[in-house]
């Protein structure tokens, strides 16, 4: 059943999806501010620069820890309550490493960030699961995903800006105005997830636009209760078919994380400039955005919502990507745009994954609480990804390269066959609850 939208659907609508697109970018400000400022925070504090990666793995470890205790205090309490407090509280940690000298004060605070981080994806997830209907999730979800490519271009751009504003009046000090610049933006944006983000059509007066009977997507049964029980949360988080798209999504976080780290200074190890190096890597982000909205779009009209054969199209389309910077990518430049294919599969089954697929998987509901367990699950490869390439590429750089590739190609294809039995699943429950449907007349 079709539900109708109204002119105050359709208002609060906007701006909810306005406000938790923002808000995720937020939480960029308040993320990515330290890994692009370590230089000049060594320089000024005297530390070395392999210092600087403990306290990265503290908020990489604490950060997928976050994503379990998320996804069930999201379903508890709400998205609301995640949203405002975990962006509010990485705000005051971002105003504490602005002010501190204190390598033990970044360790800790970083990993309470890491904890406070981890709200930011379910609870936006959850937020926007109730306003939209099941047939029009994959077009608009699609497009709301790239708040994240958004965020992490603009605070590299902001953070630049900032670094040198900071550095004409401060010398290197000026890291610290990258962490007040950023964190004021980041309060901004928390007003506006408090004026227009809103649970659930109910909680502002109106009709709810997710149907009770929203069983034909859904493949797991959960409950549709306010406030679940423990004992529901844990049945939901140990489900086969959970941990199948945690595990798949290991692999895209992996391959995602990989090269967001590593093909600046590969494309640098063939030949090219370090500064043309990092705008080349660029490409691979920006061919993501478009295989986002493409994987939306497909979503909704070809594939009617099977969110699982869509991710295993593109998941074949991303060995292939693979394939063709093992053998075609002969110089930086063909490196750099056999790389884009990757992007754009890699960051379809991304938000599958992530959104859509937590979203349908157990009904709308449930949206935070998946999406929590699923990106917690992901969220390991990024810690994995970072100590095993940088043990591949040791000694000789053009070996560990060439290694790193079949390391990648064959991650590519652990991940597109995991959704294989995630699409037989999909397919049985779409099939029993047809067969569950009352018979006409």
């Amino acid at each position: 059943m079709t539900i109708e939208l109204t002119r105050e659907h359709r208002v609060w609508r906007r701006r909810i999806l306005v406000s938790t697109y923002m808000g995720y970018v937020g939480f960029y400000f308040t993320r990515k501010v330290f890994t692009l400022c370590k230089t000049p925070i060594v320089e000024e504090l005297g530390w070395e620069l392999g210092d600087t990666a403990h306290i990265w793995t503290a908020f990489l470890i604490a950060y997928m820890i976050g994503q379990f205790i998320s996804s069930y205090t999201g379903r508890r309490w709400g998205p609301r309550v995640l949203l405002l407090g975990g962006l509010g509280l990485s705000i005051v940690c971002n105003l504490i490493f602005g002010f501190t000298n204190s390598y033990a004060t970044f360790l800790v605070f970083m990993a309470f960030n890491g904890l406070f981080q981890a709200a930011g994806w379910p609870a936006c997830v959850g937020a926007v699961s109730e306003w939209l209907r099941v047939h029009e999730r994959g077009r608009i979800i699609g497009i709301w995903t790239t708040n994240h490519i958004l965020g992490s271009i603009l605070v590299k751009t902001l953070t630049g800006m900032f670094l040198g504003m900071g550095g004409l009046f401060l010398g290197l000090a000026g890291w610290r105005w990258a962490f007040f610049g950023c964190t004021a933006l980041a309060f901004a944006l928390w007003w506006l997830i408090y004026f227009w983000q809103r649970n659930k059509p109910e909680d502002v007066g109106l009709e709810p636009l997710v149907s009770s009977d929203e069983t034909e997507q859904q493949s797991i049964e959960a409950s549709k209760e306010e406030h679940v029980a423990f004992a529901d949360y844990i049945r939901l988080a140990f489900h086969p078919m959970v941990l199948t798209m945690g595990a798949s999504y290991f692999c895209v976080k992996f391959l995602r994380y990989a090269l967001d780290s590593w093909l600046p200074s590969f494309l640098t190890i063939q030949g090219l400039d370090p500064g043309w190096s990092s705008i080349y890597s660029q490409g691979f982000d920006i061919a993501g955005m478009g295989g986002t909205i493409v994987a939306g779009y497909l979503l909704d009209k070809w594939f009617r919502g099977n969110w699982a054969a869509l991710c295993i199209v593109m998941g074949v389309g991303t060995i292939l990507g693979y394939l063709s910077v093992m053998y075609l990518g002969t110089s930086p430049l063909t490196i750099a745009l056999c790389y884009c294919i990757v992007g754009f599969m890699l960051y379809g089954p991304d938000m599958l994954l992530s959104s859509a697929g937590a979203v349908e998987i157990a009904g709308a509901k449930n949206g935070v609480a998946i999406a929590g367990i699923v990106n917690g699950l992901g969220s390991i490869g990024p810690v994995v990804q970072e100590e095993v390439i940088g043990l591949l590429i040791r000694g000789d750089a053009e070996r560990g390269i060439a290694n790193t590739n079949l390391l990648t190609l064959g991650t590519s294809i652990l991940m597109t066959l995991l959704l294989i039995p995630l699409l037989f699943r999909l397919n049985r429950a779409r099939r029993d609850n047809v067969n569950d449907q009352p018979k006409a007349g």
